[in-house]
């Protein structure tokens, strides 16, 4: 019963993406959903990106050992992050009118910051992708009561998600978040519900974790705890604003004030609903301690789906793995599709020129499926927990792409010498200290990274210039007013083209 549910949801998602592929023309309609989007549209899939398998199995095992202080990179780092994106970069990242934040680095900067930036994007989705991929052989693997393999489970998962975002991009994408997401909330919801039921109401679980210092949130009065604390919430918080797939959902909104408005209530709502798991996972140790204690030593991320399996009837269950794959297969589709646009467009396309619309669609879509396979790869050879993954992902793109796209906004005297100091400087700092001091390190190897990022960008602007000037920061929004002005609606051309 529980497997048939799960097939026919699999076959309806790629049923949607099929009929969204029949709308896709152009690359703008792949890559940004044609920037039609309207506010409900763009607040889901901001929610549905990053309701993944980080904020339902890790996350909530995160929180049953360690606490509130366990989980500050990711739910309030990455709410953090929307927001931040939504009030200071929406509205200036939407005027622009390009694809991709490699765009903007080309414009500001030039084309090697933008192929230095491109690389660190797409390096960071790597660790995402694969732990979205490696929650979806979980699942398989504990719905079909372990006649599936997690390896054979993340082999169906990833073709799954590669049919139906290949096929419909970005428009099959947000299609598919908005159906999504109510199916997460009202599955979620429901088993909180049920699973409260056993414990006698939310208050005893709350009060159990207040008494197992659960709640504590800030670290003990220890300069060094509080560096490891702040290290960990930044990551996360500034790391995943230069993130492609947060710019897409920028991107695609129709107007300016849907991308801001879509970012702040899609994070809100992710921030509450975050919760949600974590209170049935850590229900789990009020309903049977014994056995769950047992799994914890094992396994931590076992525990919510094993209490769902063992304590709800079977429509239960069937609500739960579907809420579950919604959000693991919104949250892959969109972080694969992200990073294969930003190769294709950023990377690919210098060497060819004359390519039309039409064959750059193609080249799209053949990175993604390339993507997927390296993910795959990745996924299937890899020992890191899903949190984890998630949480190393965003080390990147803090370390050499954060300081140059921020700077870049707004310090006008941002140069292309000092986006480039920035990002190898960053990244550089970042590696020097992970090879050599590891875990080991004080100071979080990445903010390290982030500080000598942003020393490279202001000793490098201010210092005699070597490499050619960028171009200041309302050249870029005067030209690009120009030419969204010229631009046609139906010309179906990739603006910076023209």
């Amino acid at each position: 019963m529980l497997i048939w549910f799960v097939v026919i949801y699999l076959v309806i998602s790629i049923g949607i993406g099929l009929l969204a592929a029949t709308r896709v023309h152009t690359t703008k309609d792949f890559a940004v959903a044609g920037r039609h989007l309207p506010l409900p549209v763009v607040t889901a899939t901001v929610f549905a990106t990053w309701f993944g398998a980080e904020a339902i199995f890790g996350v909530s095992s995160t929180f049953v050992t360690e606490g509130l202080r366990g989980v500050v990179a990711d739910p309030f780092g990455a709410s953090l992050c929307l927001i931040i994106g939504g009030i200071f970069f929406s509205r200036k990242l939407y005027k622009l009118n390009v694809l991709t934040l490699g765009d903007y680095f080309r414009l500001r900067y030039n084309r090697t910051v933008e192929v230095l930036a491109t690389i660190c994007i797409v390096l960071a989705y790597l660790g995402w992708v694969a732990a979205q991929i490696k929650a979806l052989g979980l699942i398989f693997n504990v719905v079909t009561d372990g006649a599936l393999s997690q390896e054979a489970g993340m082999i169906l998962g990833a073709l799954v998600v590669l049919t139906y975002t290949t096929l419909g991009g970005m428009l099959s994408v947000a299609i598919l978040d908005f159906v999504q997401m109510g199916v997460i909330i009202g599955g979620m919801l429901f088993i909180a519900w049920l699973i409260s039921g056993q414990t006698g109401g939310v208050m005893p679980v709350i009060e159990h974790a207040a008494a197992a210092g659960k709640l504590d949130f800030f670290p003990e009065p220890d300069p060094w705890q509080w560096i490891a604390f702040l290290g960990a919430g930044m990551t996360m918080m500034l790391g995943s604003i230069p993130q492609q797939d947060v710019f897409q959902r920028i991107t695609s909104a129709r107007t300016a004030t849907i991308a801001l408005w879509g970012s702040i209530i899609g994070a809100t709502i992710y921030f509450c609903f975050t919760f949600v798991p974590m209170f049935i996972a850590y229900s789990a140790t009020l309903i049977n301690p014994e056995q769950y204690n047992a799994l914890m030593a094992q396994d931590t991320q076992l525990v919510l789906p094993t209490l769902v399996l063992e304590q709800t009837p079977v429509f239960a269950q069937a609500i739960f793995f579907g809420s579950v794959l919604a959000a693991i297969m919104s949250c892959s589709s969109a972080t694969l599709l992200a990073p294969s646009v930003a190769f294709a467009e950023n990377i690919v396309r210098a060497f060819f020129p004359g390519m039309g619309d039409r064959e750059f669609l193609r080249v799209m879509r053949v990175t993604i499926v390339c993507f997927t396979g390296g993910v795959l790869a990745f996924a299937l050879n890899s020992e890191s927990s899903i949190f984890h993954m998630v949480e190393n992902a965003y080390k990147v793109t803090l370390a050499g792409a954060f300081v140059p796209l921020f700077f870049g906004a707004f310090w006008a005297r941002a140069t292309t010498q000092g986006a480039l100091a920035a990002n190898i400087g960053g990244i550089a700092a970042w590696l020097l200290v992970e090879i050599l001091v590891g875990d080991d390190s004080l100071v979080p190897p990445q903010l390290i990274g982030l500080g000598v990022s942003i020393l490279g960008m202001i000793a490098g602007s201010l210092l005699p210039q070597w490499v050619g000037h960028s171009r200041p920061q309302g050249d870029i929004h005067a030209s690009l007013h120009h030419r969204a002005a010229a631009e046609t609606h139906h010309t179906g051309q990739h603006p910076h083209h023209h």
